[in-house]
């Protein structure tokens, strides 16, 4: 084990990072399930997730403002709290109007966790350290994507409300980060007018903005075609119940996580921006494949690409972000590629719903190789 594996307060951040992707992945293998028993069609069963993820859309630039201006820990604790006691909730949700109004109460706790688990890294590790404690947290994240499906598609065969208790692990993660973790509390030494007009000046600069578009395109492409349309295809196209489509998505995480492990080896080589680059050249690539993929597990080849691309991307626009924030902003700049990554997690399942609607299912994918090769030849101007 690595020394840097052995930091408690990376532990500790490993465990955040975790719950901010159960929300969505640990329902993925019964998304087709969840339509059936409400009744809605492949076109309207985005809904489920961007009920999840619309709140933050709204609320993470508070959550951002309150934990630069008040602590990480009052946003931090309750959230957990929250997250946890309205992901089970769902369990018992009587119709779909329920679930969705749990869901958004959901997604609004774990917008704050999203923000803080980019912050974190950011105040406890600077220089090379940061590199690696962040490619390290990408793979932690990817393993999460990779179990979650698995653990929710073996739940879900006893149904598909048994995935959503899955969120009360947070209950044992707020009081261990209650006891133990303890971020720098930030220094107030300026009013909330100049605070504000100070992060918007830096997140307007080129540098972050560019960071900023890249990120918002990169949660389109894994919620819109991957997240949402790919279980749906395996299934209509291929039969594959709960568990087949989970060890599928699962070659996804299983890949991302391990480019993502090695970037504090491959930053010292390539640059960031480079790596990002070639990450859009695969997706492109991913998508254009799954129309030509005969069989279920045909399909673990492009989803296995997504993976790698995603374990070179989202590590890298979290360092750069970190390397790029002033300390006193810091949690407003994530805050910003949070609500810009939910919008594309809410943009991408609606997105790619209205492509299905009007062209069919193989047009989601072609659609998406279409926006990762213009969002390729865009990274040499934004990614400068």
């Amino acid at each position: 084990m690595t020394p840097l594996l052995r930091d408690p307060n990376l532990r500790l951040i490993f465990g955040v990072t975790l719950m901010v992707v159960l929300g969505v992945s640990s329902i993925v293998p019964v998304i087709p399930d969840i339509g059936q028993a409400h009744g809605l069609d492949p076109a309207h069963v985005g809904l489920v997730i961007a009920a999840f993820t619309l709140p933050g859309v709204f609320l993470t630039p508070v959550w951002g403002v309150v934990a630069d201006r008040v602590g990480r820990r009052v946003v931090l604790l309750p959230a957990l709290l929250v997250f946890a006691a309205s992901g089970a909730a769902c369990f018992f949700a009587p119709d779909l109007a329920t679930l969705l109004l749990l869901r958004v109460v959901q997604g609004a706790a774990a917008a704050a966790l999203g923000v803080l688990s980019g912050t974190l890294l950011g105040d406890y590790f600077i220089g090379p350290e940061l590199a690696a404690a962040t490619g390290l947290n990408a793979a932690v994240l990817s393993v999460g994507t990779a179990g979650y499906p698995f653990l929710g598609g073996l739940l879900g065969a006893l149904g598909w409300r048994w995935p959503f208790l899955l969120a009360l692990l947070a209950v044992p993660l707020c009081w261990l980060a209650a006891r133990r973790l303890h971020p720098p509390r930030p220094a107030r030494t300026q009013t909330l007018g100049d605070y504000l007009r100070g992060a918007l000046r830096g997140m307007r600069a080129p540098e972050a903005s560019g960071i900023y578009v890249v990120s918002l395109i990169t949660f389109v492409l894994l919620y819109g075609p991957l997240v949402t349309y790919t279980p749906i295809l395996l299934a209509h196209r291929f039969g594959a119940g709960s568990v087949s489509i989970g060890l599928v998505i699962c070659a996804a995480s299983f890949f991302s996580g391990l480019a993502a492990s090695q970037l504090g080896r491959m930053v010292r080589y390539v640059r960031e921006q480079t790596l990002m680059r070639a990450a859009f050249a695969l997706y492109a690539l991913a998508f254009a494949l799954v129309p030509f993929m005969d069989s279920r597990w045909g399909m673990v080849l492009p989803v296995a690409l997504f993976g790698l691309a995603q374990g070179l991307n989202i590590p890298g626009i979290m360092t750069l972000l970190n390397k790029i924030a002033p300390p006193e902003y810091r949690a407003a700049y994530m805050a910003a590629n949070a609500t810009l990554l939910r919008v594309g997690q809410t943009a991408g399942p609606l997105l790619m719903g209205g492509v299905y609607a009007l062209f069919g299912l193989d047009a989601v994918f072609a659609a998406s190789s279409l926006l990762g090769l213009a969002m390729f030849l865009m990274s040499f101007r934004l990614l400068r």
